[in-house]
């Protein structure tokens, strides 16, 4: 369980292929308080690190996973938004995060308000029933607030402090982005389906 506050920006130094999956070395400053067997949310995706030397962190990356999240598009030299899994003893920023990608989503626009910027994004449209205007979603891990909510398109306005502190700032028009709908909506939703069953 995570939070969608991005820990660390990491940088991807290497992508190995492997069994139609592939595994990944990335740089982070979090590596020397991890283990083998600890979870990471990689760009919103949770992943299990295999492997640590130094100030590297190793994690494969299934074949599924490749397919139906941004990962399968990883490039060397890429940075990626990371995260631990939050504590249950903790205050819990953001909100509720599983780092199970619901979608692929398409950046349509970036533009400026003050300091701040806007990212108008086009989802698929299975999606639309788990979005609220004011509701959470989850951007290549980060936790944002949808500002504006078409039946295609949502906007989400990103304040400097994470525009600087993550790798959103990097995202150009037509970047694909990992979404992930509220989990709460999603039970709500899957509750009303059954009831109509």
């Amino acid at each position: 369980m995570f939070t969608g506050i991005v820990e660390a920006i990491g940088s991807l130094a290497e992508v190995k292929g492997m069994g139609g999956g592939f595994r990944v070395r990335i740089h982070t400053v979090l590596a020397p308080e991890m283990k083998p067997g600890d979870s990471l949310a990689v760009n919103g995706v949770c992943l299990t690190v295999v492997l640590l030397d130094g100030e590297h962190v190793f994690a494969d990356v299934a074949p599924e996973t490749a397919r139906v999240t941004t990962l399968g598009a990883l490039r060397r030299g890429q940075n990626v938004n990371l995260e631990r899994p939050m504590r249950l003893d903790g205050r819990v920023d953001g909100h509720l995060v599983l780092g199970h990608v619901d979608g692929v989503g398409t950046v349509d626009e970036i533009r400026p308000e003050g300091d701040s910027q806007w990212l108008t994004i086009g989802f698929q449209p299975a999606l639309a029933p788990f979005f609220i205007r004011k509701g959470s979603v989850t951007v290549d891990g980060v936790s944002l607030t949808i500002a504006g909510l078409g039946e295609r398109q949502l906007d989400v306005q990103v304040i400097p402090y994470t525009w600087a502190n993550t790798s959103l700032k990097e995202v150009k028009k037509s970047d694909k982005v990992n979404l992930e709908c509220d989990m709460i909506g999603k039970y709500v939703v899957r509750a009303l389906e059954l009831r109509k069953q």
